[in-house]
């Protein structure tokens, strides 16, 4: 019980500390603050009372180091450290029901060397997750800072809606969103997502116009088995904030404009899988010259029986801005194409490409990475343009950009 103790004491000291929103980043508000205290307090002392029934914890995480080096600069090359500490702990309230909860950090440093007497430094400490969960086998309810995310595509995601993973990314890290999620599963396989999220106010995937700070945002998701496969509604909606983000209005009614998305997908195992996800976004305002916004990816993937075998993932992904829900818009358009094969037990090959059909411009990724039990190290080249037009809102894209490599170590425990 004396290590137990000991965390518990140390994430509470770091939650409760008065200036909060300068040592967990600047983006923790106090009203949102607040409700994070009550969930961990609750969650504490609900989990350590006595009882007969059982209870784990565990106490892991992952520690990263990197160098990456551009070829137009190869001698002033950027190192990096990140450490995510978890710790979680599950209780059984009964042989039907359970509790989880669920709490990271993510801290990181990073230093441009661009000479001896010259080094760019950066480095943060946050949240990463703090979530609790109540659940049964057919019913779970998450609240706190999580991940939710969902669809069938791999590369080019149109419902890339509440995350920012990067295929790219070794590690697949992306920011959670602040929210209560309910789940219930059914017997024939087909599930019911409700959700509502406040004070996410950053922007997420695809988005150009943040939410509006300290608004309810709510929507749903209802997945059907189908054949082979399964077939799924999504709808969400939100205010957004047009004074903000890259393409900040400058607008004479400063009031948030609504948002509606409406999205449908579907996976299929037909000899190969096959998937599709279409997404519509309509927001309402007459200062917008394209309230209207639509993507969609189609894909497939194919492992084929040469060697070890060698895994096939391709997609066809566009993404539009209108006037009108169907009419003609400017856009991208993206083919991606993942390769994967594994060398042996310990070392895997990986490839990905994107072409731009607009910009005929090509973006290369190759991935060697040798895996132990706890120690990962990646090498990565990539060969990409200048100015990126795809994952334009994640903060490693100006790092792949150009012609370069990369070295990754992650040590996990």
């Amino acid at each position: 019980m004396f290590p137990l103790s000991i965390i518990i004491y140390r994430a509470g000291q770091l939650l409760f500390l008065r200036n909060i929103d300068q040592e967990i980043g600047g983006k923790v508000n106090m009203t949102r603050t607040g409700g994070i205290k009550l969930l961990f307090v609750g969650c504490m002392i609900l989990l350590l009372q006595k009882t007969t029934l059982p209870q784990t914890f565990e106490l892991k995480g992952l520690v990263s180091g990197w160098t990456t080096v551009n070829a137009d600069s190869i001698t002033e090359p950027q190192l990096g450290l990140r450490y995510i500490p978890e710790f979680s702990i599950e209780k059984s309230l009964s042989q039907n029901y359970s509790l989880y909860f669920d709490l990271s950090l993510n801290s990181y440093g990073t230093a441009h060397v661009h000479s001896l007497d010259e080094v760019q430094t950066d480095g943060d400490i946050k949240l990463y997750r703090m979530w609790g969960r109540f659940s049964s086998s057919q019913f779970e309810a998450r609240l706190g800072l999580q991940k939710i995310n969902f669809g069938s595509a791999t590369l080019l995601r149109p419902l890339m809606w509440f995350d920012r993973i990067d295929p790219r990314d070794p590690l697949q890290l992306t920011d959670g969103v602040y929210g209560l999620l309910l789940r219930q599963y059914f017997l024939n396989n087909a599930n019911i997502w409700v959700w509502g999220l406040y004070g996410n106010d950053d922007l997420r995937g695809w988005e150009y116009l943040p939410s509006e700070a300290k608004s309810v945002e709510f929507g749903g998701r209802f997945q059907y088995p189908l054949g082979k496969g399964e077939l799924a509604f999504t709808y969400h909606h939100r205010q957004t904030d047009p004074s903000r983000g890259p393409f900040a209005l400058e607008v004479a009614d400063d009031s948030p404009v609504p948002e509606n998305r409406y999205a449908l997908d579907g996976k299929w195992d037909i000899g190969i899988g096959f998937w599709f996800e279409g997404m519509l976004i309509h927001q309402r305002s007459e200062w917008l010259p394209f309230p209207w916004q639509r993507a969609l990816n189609i894909g497939l993937d194919y492992t084929f029986g040469l060697g070890n075998g060698l895994n096939l993932i391709g997609e066809y992904f566009i993404f539009e801005s209108s006037k009108d829900a169907f009419g003609s818009g400017e856009g991208i358009k993206f083919s991606a194409l993942s390769l994967g094969y594994p060398l042996n037990l310990l070392d895997n090959l990986s490839c990905i490409f994107y072409y731009d059909w607009d910009n005929r411009d090509l973006y290369s990724f190759l991935n060697w990475r040798r895996t132990y039990d706890r120690w990962t190290i990646n090498i990565i080249g990539f060969w990409n343009p200048e100015q990126f037009q795809i994952y334009q809102n994640l903060p490693e894209t100006n790092l792949y950009a150009g012609k370069g490599f990369q070295v990754m170590i992650i040590f996990n425990y």
